[in-house]
């Protein structure tokens, strides 16, 4: 499963609604509403969170995934140390994290591809990526039918 910054993961698309990631990926093994009234997929098998987000039509605006074959520019990144990662990803311009800690879990943030790599004991043990708010403070949807 391919990371695509600022793009997805994998064949899903920022901007997709419900439809189409039924096309893709099947009727998902588990739905509801989050208190925000946003709808959430669940796929077991992808292990993959998907929100679609209501105040902007339902359409798909941030991707959990914790599948072992998640990839970033065809390297792994669950269960790698997070310190691999980050200097793996120096080469692609991908430098600027704000770390935060909770309990046992560390988050790394860049804002710039709306990434986290959350880790616990080191490791990556998830990663999140949300659709980019262009410059005119709006949702940029790359999905486009």
């Amino acid at each position: 499963m391919q990371i695509n910054l600022k793009h997805g993961i994998d064949q899903l698309v920022f901007g997709m609604q419900q439809k189409e990631v039924v096309a893709v990926y099947g009727k998902p093994n588990k739905e509801y509403k989050d208190e925000d009234d946003n709808l959430i997929f669940l796929y077991n098998e992808q292990k993959i969170r998907l929100t679609f987000y209501k105040d902007e039509a339902f359409k798909l605006g941030y991707i959990v995934a914790s599948h072992s074959d998640l990839r970033l520019f065809d390297q792994t990144v669950i269960g790698k140390k997070i310190s691999e990662i980050k200097t793996q990803l120096v080469p692609r311009g991908l430098t600027k994290f704000t770390q935060e800690a909770f309990d046992t879990f560390e988050n790394f943030f860049n804002e710039e591809n709306w990434i986290i790599f959350q880790t616990e004991f080191d490791e990556v043990v998830k990663f999140e990526i949300g659709a980019i708010i262009n410059d005119k403070d709006e949702f940029d949807w790359k999905f486009k039918k």
